[in-house]
């Protein structure tokens, strides 16, 4: 598995002119998608607060280890 750099893809910018009335139903085109779509949509949404919000993805400060007593 790659970073998150390298798994990062390229968006393009794409844009329509229309009417207020004319405009689509985002709701509507997210509900025809795949769970498995919309899953990898909301990660990269996340990836993409944490690396503006904190410069890096969030992980544990300590390894933690369970000892049997």
């Amino acid at each position: 598995m790659g970073t998150v750099e390298s798994r990062m893809r390229q968006i393009e910018k794409v844009w329509a002119r229309v009417h207020l009335g004319e405009q689509g139903n985002d709701l509507a085109y997210w509900r025809a998608q795949p769970y498995q779509v919309r899953l990898m949509a909301l990660e990269q949404i996340r990836q993409e607060y944490h690396r503006w919000r904190y410069g890096a993805e969030p992980g544990l400060q300590r390894v933690l280890a369970i000892v049997k007593r």
